[in-house]
């Protein structure tokens, strides 16, 4: 899988994608990471790529054709199944959207900056708009990392054991039950017994009870 992205701050994703899962993902050559540098497609001085928005207000546009220039070069020698808009005012990003486009070969993430970009370059080329919270960044690059992240962890291979990715959090709208681990007494405070009974059934029975409960009481609205 190949994910590339249009940043006008590249320093701010050197460090997401050289370490732990991310890194092993790239040297197994199961995914491909592009920090493509916005400036480098711009004609205006001192790589100039955003202006003062018309009809006046606070804050600068980044302009269109510095997007499309860059967008029109890498569609020389690449396909994208999406091309991707990180904005606060996007659909708001889920496990199941994580799900969907991990099955796509070739991705695209436009970064946002400073008050937006130009309304005209989402109208023609953005397929998707995407949001990870109802709050706001200086930048859609922390979010392209959070998207590079939960997509690529869910690519076959990635993981050691393929079946963590299908026990986490949001698989099946439930939350995931509680872990546990070493020491089995810790300040007389007890794993439960069912988890050290060998049973299997009786276990994934407690755990499906267990993100039942969880999800009812933290998060009631995915079971609705």
């Amino acid at each position: 899988m190949r994910i590339d992205i249009i940043t006008v701050v590249p320093e701010l994703l050197n460090g997401p994608f050289s370490h732990s899962i991310m890194k092993r993902a790239q040297d197994k050559g199961l995914l491909s990471v592009n920090i493509i540098n916005l400036r480098e497609y711009t004609t205006y001085p001192r790589a100039q790529v955003d202006d003062y928005p018309f009809g006046g207000g606070a804050g600068m546009v980044m302009m269109i054709d510095p997007l499309v220039n860059a967008i029109e070069s890498l569609q020389k020698s690449n396909t994208y199944d999406d091309i991707i808009f990180l904005t606060p005012d996007g659909e708001t990003y889920n496990q199941k959207m994580a799900n969907a486009l991990s099955l796509k070969n070739n991705l695209l993430l436009i970064c946002g900056h400073y008050k937006g970009i130009d309304q005209r370059f989402r109208d023609h080329f953005v397929t998707k708009e995407i949001s990870i919270g109802d709050y706001v960044l200086s930048g859609g690059e922390l979010a392209a990392a959070v998207l590079t992240d939960s997509i690529g962890r869910l690519i076959p291979g990635v993981l050691n054991d393929e079946s963590s990715a299908l026990s986490d959090s949001f698989q099946d709208n439930l939350l995931a039950p509680p872990v546990y681990t070493r020491p089995e007494i810790y300040r007389d405070w007890k794993v439960p017994e069912v988890l050290l009974s060998g049973n299997h059934k009786l276990i994934d029975e407690w755990r499906t009870n267990q993100s039942l409960e969880r999800t009812k009481i933290r998060r009631p609205d995915l079971l609705d």
